[in-house]
């Protein structure tokens, strides 16, 4: 655990001490970023040489008689084959060049990705600390964005973001391959990989292997191909929070199920206090299964209080930077049943939950109910005390039911950021406890049937247009990076809203960006728009229109002649123009239509 633990303090501290002293002193420099950086490598080596070994085994190893036991390995490897292809398949092809072309691998991904190639051209550009927001004029970033954060650092030294992303990718696949691994065992690594429902079963028609579950009317989606790829805090969140839940279950249980030489104290504070910089869901999950030891484990109490206090002021300082200064409005909302009545993802009761999660959920049903029969069993001692997998058990319940009835974001599908942890904490005891006392024959059909489905839409997403999905022009990013390299850091740009605008991709604020990403950020962007169309029409009072949206340039690209070909296009004759090429134009407003 040593090698895991040192790397995620090395992303954690260096970006929280970047954060901290690019406030200080106003921006992000590559003064700044070295010494952020440096200062994340001093307390890596500190967790290293601080922390002994972990023992070779994980902590679900062999309790009972197992007569696979002795073939472990052939299915660890077997396992660690598949991870292996999909983090080389998905990663080293996240973003590629194809000709003149920007490409990527992974259609859920269009979006997602110019929006963190955004950020991380955005911090690395030097712009004030804590940033406006480069996707809407009246706020500042609303988004967890520390994984983005940490690629700046890299990238104003100098570092090429293309390479990062790769590089990113595949040490956090490794990360989280072993922290699994250590979590769970190799079960709960394939259900990292391969979960789902009854979607994949198409195959047996089809013969054909296809994301079956990437589908618009299926929600449990592959947890690989549309969450850990596409949504980059989780590269983070996912290794750093299974580290924790191994850190706390080794605490906090009992002497026969505790492991020796947890985390330094000081380690599992930082990895829990600067979650929410990372990942929001990912601190809600953990901030439950925290709340459930403390009623539940009486002799956790005092830890676990020391451990609350000393990070409440951290991680609410990250939620005051991540919330627009805690001016973006609350997006919790009862809504019962998670997607069931939404959309395409509309079912009956019992047809979604058994289309989506096919045996898996009465099979968590039985182990709650065998695991709370054994509770009732247990010796007491006079106070309310639950056993550390009954404690967990019971955290991945609430989880779960927080998930079902509480809408945590604008698209209720993004509730999966909390369900994902109610299904980690749920798979090395569904394992223990229940199925590695079956017979092999039946453990071995058992895992067959829960797995199948999202086996067949790895493999099928994985394979899917090996030549990749369009992204921007590379000759057109290259050469808006040049002509707006001249002007102000500061300055916002009027032009199409989209995710792929090339000023985007070169850090560089506009007006209103993709209107999906505003909307699941919890921002109203009709006005805005609005008064975007008018300006980019040339109609009534277009100036005074720049003049209420802080416009100081206005782009006109080729998304632009295609998505305003009606356009008049008065700033011809009226403003200044100061760049131009094959790629567009640029026009000036002047210094007083925006502030700084």
């Amino acid at each position: 655990m040593r090698p895991l633990s040192a790397g995620l303090i090395y992303v954690a501290v260096s970006t929280a001490a970047a954060v901290l002293l690019a406030e200080i002193a106003g921006r992000l420099n590559p003064g700044v970023s070295l010494f952020s950086l440096m200062t994340g490598a001093t307390a890596a080596l500190a967790t290293f040489f601080l922390m002994p070994p972990a023992p070779p085994r994980p902590p679900v190893s062999s309790r009972i008689d197992d007569p696979l036991s002795k073939y472990r390995s052939i299915w660890l490897c077997l396992v660690g084959f598949v991870f292996t292809m999909f983090a080389i398949r998905s990663f080293c092809w996240i973003l590629f060049f194809a000709g003149d072309n920007i490409n990527i691998q992974s259609p859920f991904n269009l979006g997602d990705l110019g929006l963190h190639i955004t950020y991380i051209k955005t911090f690395a550009n030097g712009v004030a600390m804590w940033p406006e927001s480069p996707i809407y004029v009246y706020s500042q970033l609303r988004y967890p964005a520390g994984i983005d954060l940490f690629n700046g650092l890299l990238t104003t030294l100098g570092f090429d973001i293309r390479h990062q992303l790769i590089a990113t990718g595949l040490l956090a696949s490794l990360a989280t391959f072993y922290a699994l691994y250590r979590w769970g065992g190799t079960f709960t690594v394939a259900g990292f990989l391969f979960n789902g429902g009854i979607a994949g079963y198409q195959f047996l028609d089809t013969h054909k292997f296809l994301d079956y579950q990437g589908t618009s009317h299926v929600s449990w989606k592959s947890i690989p191909l549309t969450m850990f790829v596409t949504q980059r805090g989780l590269l983070y969140a996912i290794p750093a929070g299974l580290l924790l839940l191994w850190q706390w279950r080794s605490k906090y249980g009992s002497e026969a199920q505790k492991e020796k030489q947890p985390l330094p104290v000081w380690t599992e504070y930082v990895l829990y206090a600067s979650m929410p910089l990372f990942h929001v869901h990912t601190f809600i999950a953990l901030s439950i299964l925290l709340l459930v030891l403390f009623l539940t484990r009486p002799a956790s109490r005092l830890p676990l209080l020391k451990l609350v206090g000393a990070a409440v002021l951290p991680a609410v300082f990250f939620v005051w930077l991540t919330t627009d200064h805690m001016r973006a409005g609350s997006i919790l909302e009862w809504h019962f049943g998670w997607t069931q009545t939404v959309g395409d993802f509309k079912m009956e009761f019992f047809l979604f939950w058994l289309f989506n999660f096919g045996p898996f959920l009465p099979l968590i049903i039985a182990l709650v109910g065998i695991v709370a029969q054994q509770e009732s069993d247990r010796p007491r001692s006079g106070k309310f005390e639950l056993s550390i997998d009954a404690a967990y058990l019971a955290a991945a319940v609430l989880i779960f039911l927080l998930s079902l009835c509480v809408k945590t974001a604008p698209w209720e599908w993004d509730n999966i950021k909390l369900l994902i942890w109610s299904y980690f904490i749920t798979l090395p005891i569904l394992w223990e406890r229940l199925l590695r006392r079956w017979p092999v024959p039946l453990r071995g059909g058992v895992c067959i049937i829960i797995f199948f489905s999202g086996f067949v839409s790895l493999i099928g997403g994985l394979a899917v247009n090996k030549d990749g999905y369009g992204f921007a022009n590379r000759s057109e990013v290259d050469f808006v990076a040049a002509a707006v390299r001249r002007l102000p850091v500061e300055a916002r740009f009027a032009g199409f809203p989209t995710y792929n605008h090339p000023l985007l991709l070169n850090g560089r604020k506009m007006v209103c960006g993709y209107g999906g990403h505003l909307w699941t950020q919890g921002i109203n962007s009709t006005d805005v728009e609005n008064k975007l169309l008018t300006l980019m029409l040339g109609q009534g009072d277009w100036k005074r229109a720049a003049r209420e949206l802080q416009v100081r340039y206005l782009f006109w690209g080729n998304l632009e002649k295609a998505n305003y070909a009606a356009s008049t296009k008065p700033w011809e004759k009226q403003l200044p123009l100061v760049a131009q090429g094959g790629w567009g134009s640029i026009y000036d407003f002047g210094s007083e239509t925006a502030r700084y």
